[in-house]
C-alpha cells in the first residue's frame, strides 16, 4: 500500500484531491478519560470548580473538529456540515466516554476531524478536573466508522 502523503522523492505533501468526486462523507470516532469513581461522581453531580465538564468538553470537541487543518499539517480545510460530540459517564470505566460524528460533502474524508474532536474533548475533561485528579488516563482514541469516497465504508471490527 502506497502512502499518499509523500511525493515520488519521499517528501511530505498535501494530497491533491482536485480530481476526486464530491461525495457525502461521514466519520465517527471514540475515546475515553479514565478517572477515579470519586472524580466521576464530582463531574456527574456538577461539582467541578470549572463548571459543566461534559458541556464544555462537547463544545471543545466541536471547536477542535473545525480547527483540524490548523493542527494537523497535511489535512485539508473542509466545509464541515455537522459535528456532534457526546460525552457520557461510564461507571464501569470509571470515567467519561467521548464519541464524535462529523459530516461533510467534499473530495476528502472527515476521519481526522472526528479524531481531533474526540482528542480535544478528552483533553478538555482532563484540564477541567486536573486539580481533583492528576493521574487520569486518556485512551482508546480510534476511528469507529467512516463512509464516502473511493474507499467506501469502514466499520471497526468488521
Amino acid at each position: 500500500m502506497a502512502l499518499t502523503h509523500f511525493d515520488d522523492a519521499g517528501n511530505a505533501h498535501m494530497v491533491d484531491v482536485s480530481g476526486k468526486e464530491v461525495t457525502a462523507r461521514e466519520a465517527r470516532a471514540t475515546g475515553h478519560v479514565r478517572m477515579s469513581a470519586e472524580t466521576l461522581e464530582m463531574i456527574s453531580q456538577n461539582r467541578a470548580k470549572k463548571g459543566d465538564v461534559p458541556g464544555v468538553a462537547r463544545l471543545a470537541g466541536i471547536m477542535g473538529a473545525k480547527r483540524t487543518s490548523d493542527l494537523i499539517p497535511l489535512c485539508h480545510p473542509l466545509p464541515i456540515t455537522r459535528v456532534a460530540v457526546d460525552v457520557e459517564a461510564d461507571a464501569a470505566l470509571p470515567g467519561l466516554r467521548v464519541t464524535a460524528t462529523v459530516k461533510t460533502s467534499g473530495q476528502t474524508g472527515v476521519e481526522m476531524e472526528a479524531l481531533t474532536a474526540v482528542s480535544t474533548a478528552c483533553l478538555t475533561v482532563y484540564d477541567m478536573v486536573k486539580a481533583a485528579q492528576k493521574d487520569m488516563e486518556i485512551g482508546g482514541i480510534r476511528l469507529l466508522y467512516k463512509d464516502g469516497g473511493k474507499s467506501g465504508r469502514y466499520e471497526a471490527g468488521s
